[in-house]
């Protein structure tokens, strides 16, 4: 039930984040300058740095708790998060976790 969950929060974590992006994207095209002006307030930097540091910290958890339950194929969840976000690569590591720790039990 719990890798259902994981492999939900994949699907919803990768659609929902470029259903609000693509719009922008497709009017701006990849306008680096512009994102980054339109992300100049205060609270739009709070919210950067919030995504930033947990894209930081989720990496580092992929690949220590990863390689410490002996799990392959790490660049995928790695990949998910450096191209999606965290919104896809929690998710995706969990379900691979769930995936290793249910296969060890047999």
């Amino acid at each position: 039930m719990v890798a259902f969950f994981y492999l939900l929060m994949c699907i919803l974590g990768t659609v929902f984040p470029y259903w609000a992006f693509l719009p922008w994207f497709f009017e701006n095209g990849l306008n680096i300058h512009l994102l980054l002006t339109e992300a100049s307030p205060a609270i739009a930097a709070f919210a950067w740095l919030d995504v930033v540091i947990s894209a930081l910290v989720l990496l580092v958890f992929i690949w220590v708790d990863g390689k410490r339950n002996k799990m392959s194929m790490l660049w995928l969840p790695t990949l998910g998060t450096l191209v999606v976000g965290v919104s896809l690569g929690l998710p995706l590591f969990l379900l691979m976790r769930e995936w290793q720790m249910s296969s060890s039990e047999r």
